[in-house]
């Protein structure tokens, strides 16, 4: 190392006498460059730290990739839930007044429709007066239409609507008692699911019981929108 530096120096110092005078500077640049690189090779810790500082290299975590998880739930069709979970639901139960009452007065009273007559007569004097409506809303009243089997036929008030296919009502004398029947279950039971047929919750069978023919639903609230009837 020590002939390499002193034959750096020798041709530096003989180096005026072979160039112009002009590229003197060029040269003393590049002897000292050579110098830097000759004290980097002999003595490279005056320069390099004695341990170089290794930075912990950054992880870079890809987001997961949701395009198929999308892709599988919305193919998933939701089952419609009902409007009230059937667990806060009453059960259904019967209430004897002091006084007997018949369906009219008690639907009359509940509902605030100012509709009279027998039950049978109630959704044709409705027209004009309130709103008449093929599927049931909650504070409408139900109207069955009259048969052999119920002759003045019947009223009630919708207290829930649990699903498309299933009501609760309040009602009174449904069993020709006078009674108080409380959140009865009633099921749709038409083809198309337009309330037109329906089955009763028996209280005392534990079941549904015969199939009704019903008019429609009348509402008290005159802004509502009536189906076509």
């Amino acid at each position: 190392m020590a002939s390499f530096k002193r034959l750096i120096l020798a041709m530096a110092a003989t180096a005026p006498l072979f160039a112009p005078v002009a590229a003197e500077a060029s040269i003393r640049n590049t002897v000292t460059q050579l110098l830097d690189q000759f004290a980097t090779v002999a003595h490279p810790d005056a320069i390099a730290p004695e341990k170089p500082i290794m930075l912990p290299a950054t992880q870079h975590v890809a987001a997961p990739d949701q395009s198929a998880f999308q892709a599988e739930i919305s193919g998933f069709n939701m089952p419609t839930l009902p409007s009230m979970a059937v667990a806060e639901l009453p059960d259904p139960s019967v209430e004897m007044p002091l006084k007997k009452l018949a369906c009219v007065e008690y639907a009359r009273a509940r509902s605030g429709l100012a509709v009279f007559g027998d039950a049978k007569f109630w959704w044709a004097r409705a027209k004009n007066l309130y709103a008449r409506l093929r599927t049931p809303v909650e504070n409408s009243v139900m109207v069955f239409t009259a048969s052999s089997k119920m002759r003045l036929g019947h009223v009630a008030v919708v207290t829930n609507v649990v699903s498309k296919r299933e009501i609760r009502v309040d009602q009174a004398n449904w069993l020709n008692h006078g009674e108080i029947d409380h959140s009865t279950p009633i099921m749709d039971v038409s083809a198309k699911n337009d309330w037109s047929k329906v089955r009763v919750w028996d209280i005392k069978s534990g079941q549904y019981g015969n199939v009704y023919a019903v008019s429609g639903f009348i509402a008290k609230d005159p802004t509502r929108q009536a189906d076509a009837e």
